[in-house]
C-alpha cells in the first residue's frame, strides 16, 4: 500500500483487505479478527502501522483515505487495549505540517478515529488538542478547500467527544462561530458538511442552542430558499431534529420543566412558528412537478412535508390557523400545483393538533376532496387526496375520538369513492387501500356489527381484484391491497356471521390469489400474502385444511423461515392429551406437506417427526372397536402414509449423502 510505484488500484485493494481483516459485521467474525490482531507479531504490527502512516502523505488521494480508515480500525482496537499510545500525538503533529494534502488525510484520519472509539479510550487532554486541530481547520482562514472540508466532517464525527467542551461557555462559543461561518463558504460541499454538524449539534447539544438559534434561523432560512439542494436538505434537517427533540421533552416530563427534568424545553419551534411554517408552506410551492412521489430517494420535498408535519406533532393548534390561511389562498386555484400543496399541507397537520381543532375543518373538506379524488384532472392531486383521507381515517377516525367523522350519510360515499380510486393509477390506487385499510381499523373495537358491513363483498372483491393486476408491482399496490385485506378487511369485518357467511362464498377465489403471489420476487409482498393466508385460516376455521396441500407446494422454500414455528406448534398439539382426535390425521399429513415444499430443509425436523409418526402407527395396530374408531384409524394411517410418501418424496432430490 506504501509503495508509490504500485497502480492505484492495487494499492487501494491492499488497503481493503488489511481494512477487512480487521473488522466485520457479524460480532462473532469481529471478535475473531480482533483477536487475531492482537496476537499477531509487535514487530509486524509496527511495520505496517508504519505503512499506514506514512502512506497518509501520499500525493494520491484514494491511497491517503484507505489508509486513514484503516488506521482507525486499528486504533479502534489497540487503544482500548492501551496500544499505540504515540498514534494521537503523531497526528496532531502532522496536522501542523505541510503540504496540505497530507495535513487533510490527518483530520480525516481523526474523524475516523474519534468514530471508532470510545469517548473514554481517549483522556480530556487529547480530546481538547483534537478539538482544537479540527476546529482550527475548519476556520475561514484555512485557504485550502480540501482541508476545511476534510476538518469540517471530522468534526462531525468527534461532535460525542465534545460534551465538556460544550459545558464551557468559550469553547461551545468558539466550535458555534466557526460552525455558523462554515455554513456561509462558498464552496457547497463544506456548508453541506457544516449544516451536517449543526444537526448533529442539535440533538446532541440542544440545551446550548439558545443563544445561537435566532442565527441560525436566518442561516437556515437563507439555505432553505436559495442553496442547492444537498444543503437546503440539510438545513430543514436542522428543523425536524430541533421538533424531534422537543418533542421527546414535552412527551417525557410534560409542561412541568420546575421538576426532575434534566433538559429544559426551549420552545425553539414555537418561537419560530409564524415565520418558519409561511417558509416552509411557500417552498413546497416551488418543488418539481413529482419530486415528492420519488419513493426511492429522500429529496427536499419530502424533507419539507415531513418537518411541516414534525412542526405540528411539536406545536399542536398553534399550526393550524397559519395552514388554514394557506389553504384557502390556494385551494380553488387553477395551478394544480397550488392545489396539490394546498391539500398537502393540510394531510401534513394531521397528527399533532386536538380532534376539537382539526374536526370542523375535516367536516367541510371531507366533501370537497371526495369529489375531487374522483374528478380532477390531475393524477398527483388524486394522489395526495388519497393519502390525505388515510391520514383523516388514521389520526381523526375510531373509539379515541369523541366526535365521529363517519356517518351513515357518508359512509357509502367514502366507500364507493376509494374503490374507485383502486383502479386509477398505481400511486393513487395505493394511497386509497391505505386508506380504506385506516377507515376500517377504526371499528375494530366496535362490538356491534361495523357499519361497512354491508359493503364487505365489494370490498373484498376490490382488493382481491387489485392484487392480481398487472401493474399492481409498480409502487407499493400489491402489498397495499394485501396488508387492508389481511390485517384489516378479513380479520375485523369478518367476525359478524353475515360477513363470515359472505366471505366463505370467496374463500376459494381468494385463496387461490394467494398462492399466486408466490411465483413473484418481492419479499415483502410473500410475507403480507403469509399474514393474509393465516387470516384465511382464523376466518374458515377447520375448513382452511383442503387448502394445505396447494400452500406448501406453492410456498416451496419461500415457508422455510416459518417451519421453526409451524412444526413446533404442530408436534406440541399432538403431543396435548386434550387435542380431539380428528385433527391429528390432518397434523401428520402437514409433515408430508412441509417436507415436500422445503426438501432436504426437513431434515432438522426430522427425528421429531419420525417418532411422531412411529407412535401413532403403533397405536394404529392396536386400535379396535366400533365402526366410527374404525374409521378414525383408517383417517390415522392415510394421514400415515401422507407423511411419509412426503417425506420420501420431499428428499428424493437432495444433494446430501445417505446414512
Amino acid at each position: 500500500m506504501e509503495v508509490t510505484q504500485k497502480p492505484v488500484e492495487t494499492r487501494n485493494l491492499a488497503g481493503l483487505i488489511i481494512k477487512n481483516a480487521l473488522d466485520a459485521k457479524e460480532q462473532n467474525r469481529k471478535f475473531e479478527l480482533v483477536q487475531r490482531w492482537l496476537s499477531l507479531d509487535a514487530n509486524a504490527k509496527s511495520l505496517i502501522k508504519a505503512c499506514l502512516l506514512k502512506t497518509l502523505s501520499s500525493p494520491v488521494s484514494d491511497a491517503q483515505s484507505t489508509a486513514s480508515l484503516v488506521i482507525a480500525k486499528v486504533a479502534g482496537i489497540e487503544l482500548p487495549q492501551k496500544q499505540w499510545p504515540e498514534l494521537i500525538g503523531s497526528l496532531l503533529s502532522n496536522v501542523h505540517q505541510l503540504p496540505a494534502h497530507a495535513k487533510q488525510a490527518t483530520l480525516e484520519t481523526l474523524g475516523y478515529l474519534c468514530k471508532e472509539v470510545s469517548l473514554d479510550v481517549v483522556d480530556q487532554d487529547q480530546i481538547n488538542k483534537i478539538l482544537t486541530a479540527v476546529v482550527q481547520g475548519m476556520s475561514a482562514l484555512e485557504g485550502n478547500t480540501d482541508v476545511r472540508l476534510a476538518a469540517t466532517r471530522a468534526l462531525y464525527n468527534a461532535l460525542g467527544f465534545a460534551q465538556a467542551n460544550f459545558s464551557n461557555d468559550l469553547e461551545h462559543d468558539y466550535i458555534m462561530r466557526v460552525v455558523c461561518e462554515a455554513t456561509l463558504s462558498p464552496e457547497v460541499r463544506i456548508r453541506k458538511a457544516a449544516f451536517e454538524c449543526l444537526v448533529s449539534i442539535s440533538s446532541t447539544y440542544y440545551e446550548k442552542l439558545a443563544p445561537y438559534i435566532q442565527d441560525i434561523f436566518n442561516i437556515t432560512a437563507k439555505a432553505v430558499r436559495e442553496d442547492e439542494e444537498p444543503v437546503a436538505l440539510q438545513a430543514v434537517e436542522f428543523w425536524s431534529s430541533i421538533c424531534d427533540e422537543e418533542i421527546d421533552i414535552l412527551e417525557e416530563y410534560g409542561g412541568d420543566f420546575t421538576g426532575d427534568s434534566d433538559i429544559p424545553c426551549f420552545y425553539f419551534i414555537k418561537q419560530a412558528l409564524p415565520a418558519f411554517v409561511p417558509m416552509l408552506l411557500e417552498m413546497l410551492l416551488k418543488q418539481e412537478e413529482g419530486q415528492d412521489q420519488d419513493e426511492g430517494a429522500w429529496n427536499i420535498a419530502m424533507a419539507r412535508g415531513t418537518c411541516l408535519g414534525l412542526v405540528a406533532q411539536t406545536v399542536g393548534d398553534d399550526i393550524v390557523p397559519l395552514v388554514v390561511r394557506f389553504i384557502e389562498e390556494n385551494i380553488t386555484k387553477p395551478d394544480w400545483r397550488q392545489r396539490e400543496v394546498a391539500t398537502y399541507a393540510f394531510g401534513s397537520i394531521l397528527e399533532g393538533p386536538s380532534p376539537e381543532k382539526l374536526i370542523p375543518l375535516v367536516n367541510v373538506a371531507l366533501t370537497f376532496m371526495l369529489s375531487a379524488l374522483t374528478k380532477d384532472p390531475n393524477s398527483y392531486i388524486k394522489d395526495t387526496i388519497a393519502w390525505t383521507l388515510g391520514r383523516i381515517f388514521e389520526f381523526l377516525h375510531g373509539s379515541a375520538v369523541d366526535l365521529p367523522i363517519i356517518t351513515q350519510e357518508n359512509c357509502q360515499q367514502i366507500v364507493t369513492v376509494l374503490l374507485q380510486s383502486m383502479k386509477d393509477t398505481p400511486n393513487v390506487a395505493e394511497k386509497a387501500c391505505g386508506a380504506l385499510y385506516f377507515l376500517a381499523q377504526g371499528y375494530e373495537d366496535v362490538d356491534h356489527s361495523s357499519p361497512l358491513t354491508p359493503f364487505f363483498q365489494e370490498i373484498v372483491l376490490s382488493l382481491l381484484t387489485v392484487t392480481n393486476q398487472e401493474d399492481a408491482g409498480e409502487s407499493r399496490l400489491r402489498t397495499a391491497a394485501y396488508e387492508t385485506l389481511n390485517k384489516v378487511i378479513i380479520q375485523k369485518l369478518g367476525s359478524s356471521e353475515y360477513t363470515e357467511y359472505m366471505f366463505m362464498q370467496y374463500a376459494d377465489q381468494t385463496m387461490g390469489l394467494f398462492l399466486r403471489v408466490f411465483s413473484c420476487r418481492s419479499a415483502t409482498v410473500h410475507e403480507e400474502a403469509m399474514l393474509a393466508i393465516g387470516a384465511l385460516a382464523y376466518a374458515t376455521g377447520p375448513d382452511f385444511a383442503k387448502y394445505m396441500p396447494e400452500f406448501y407446494r406453492a410456498s416451496e422454500e419461500k415457508i422455510v423461515p416459518y417451519c421453526d414455528g409451524i412444526m413446533t406448534q404442530l408436534l406440541k398439539n399432538l403431543s396435548r392429551n386434550q387435542l380431539h382426535r380428528s385433527v391429528k390425521p390432518p397434523r401428520f399429513s402437514c409433515f408430508g406437506d412441509i417436507a415436500l415444499a422445503v426438501g432436504e430443509y426437513f431434515e432438522k425436523y426430522l427425528m421429531w417427526a419420525m417418532s411422531a409418526l412411529q407412535r401413532a402407527a403403533e397405536l394404529s395396530t392396536h386400535a379396535a372397536g366400533d365402526d366410527e374408531l374404525t374409521e378414525y384409524t383408517n383417517s390415522l394411517r392415510n394421514g400415515i402414509l401422507e407423511a411419509y410418501s412426503g417425506i420420501f418424496q420431499g428428499f428424493k432430490n437432495s444433494q446430501k449423502p445417505s446414512s
